[in-house]
């Protein structure tokens, strides 16, 4: 199967976890620009497991394969076409579950749906490893949006009960997140996560977490009112991580907790420009960004394979069971989800920004 996002900019995704290989094409990139390997390799490493206990054993290359698009570090106008090759897979260890629909996964819903004609070993097409061509993508968008002046970073903002600090949602600098360890901004709370994470490893469980994005240099005026929104357009594609069950902008629940008086976010002049005082609103109103930083966090679920009993269905003989998944799987995968909320925040937003300069 095959899976797309974009307008102007264009990602199609074809694979799966266990399948031999997945294909990424990016159409819309302008001719002639520079596209540098190192920082598109450095994301795609970040995303990579194997390097903790909470974390998958799997390990891949996940070096991409550039069939087309990119000649001598240089777009050609062409579409991007990538492809990564999967060499570390152990579909046995799913031999068990065929029939048997793992606890929150999509297994039950894509039987029904296919008729049980899809291979969800290591979770098929619905598995996290499908993000590594969406990082891929991402990254040169990201490249891209540098070149304009925009900047866009993720830290996890909390794991469990641990929080880590916010970023300032006024500055129009990117904080500096940490590039050691866990992705956060407070070292204090990076050892009280690592602890966390490793010790539901340990009892065979999982938990989640959030991630907080910001970006930074982004012009007044892009996006459209109602179904166009920024946030509408931010959220669709970041629902395409399969981890992500929810996301909020700015002050996000809480503002339902203040006053309009608190909550309103009143202008001033800032260096010769119409700025905000505060940032509530997470940089966009009515749908169109207003020139402040563009924040925005989301929720990641408890990785839903873990080592624990569990109780389940066979389906075909529509009897309840008790089963234990087999595998390499992480406890908590938000660490290794920030790339991915970087990559597909990138691709959205050089979607859009290509919308808004057609529009001029």
């Amino acid at each position: 199967m095959s899976f797309s996002l974009g307008k102007n900019v264009k990602i199609h995704v074809e694979g799966a976890s266990h399948a031999p290989k997945i294909t990424v094409e990016l159409t819309g990139i302008p001719k002639g620009k520079t596209i540098d390997m190192w920082p598109i390799e450095t994301l795609l490493e970040r995303r990579a497991g194997g390097k903790s206990v909470y974390t998958t054993a799997r390990k891949e290359k996940d070096r991409p394969v550039i069939i087309s698009g990119i000649e001598d570090g240089v777009t050609t106008g062409d579409p991007i076409k990538a492809e990564f090759i999967n060499s570390n897979q152990r579909s046995s260890d799913y031999n068990n579950l065929k029939f048997v629909p793992r606890p929150s996964h999509a297994d039950f819903a894509a039987y029904t749906k296919y008729d049980g004609k899809v291979d969800l070993a290591g979770g098929g097409f619905f598995s996290g490893r499908m993000t590594l061509p969406m990082c891929f993508a991402g990254a040169i968008c990201r490249e891209l949006l540098e070149e304009e002046g925009i900047l866009i970073g993720a830290h996890i903002s909390s794991v469990g009960d641990i929080k880590d600090d916010y970023f300032d949602p006024v500055d129009d600098d990117l904080e500096l997140v940490s590039e050691e360890g866990l992705p956060v901004l407070n070292s204090e709370a990076a050892a009280k996560m690592d602890e966390l994470m490793t010790n539901t490893a340990k009892d065979m469980d999982s938990i989640g977490g959030t991630i907080e994005c910001k970006v930074v240099g982004l012009p007044v005026g892009l996006g459209d009112p109602i179904y166009d929104s920024v946030e509408s357009m931010i959220s669709y594609g970041m629902f395409g991580i399969p981890a992500v069950k929810g996301i909020e902008f700015g002050a996000g629940f809480d503002i339902t907790k203040m006053n309009g008086s608190k909550a309103n976010d009143e202008f001033c002049i800032k260096e010769g420009k119409v700025r905000c005082v505060t940032n509530n609103s997470g940089g966009i109103q009515g749908g169109i960004t207003n020139g402040m930083p563009i924040i925005f966090r989301v929720a990641i679920k408890p990785t839903p394979s873990i080592f624990k009993e569990q109780r389940s269905v066979d389906l075909v003989s529509m009897e309840e069971t008790k089963f234990s998944i087999q595998g390499r799987h992480d406890s908590c995968i938000v660490p290794r989800a920030v790339p991915c909320v970087e990559a597909m925040c990138a691709l959205v937003l050089y979607d859009i920004l290509k919308e808004y300069k057609n529009e001029k």
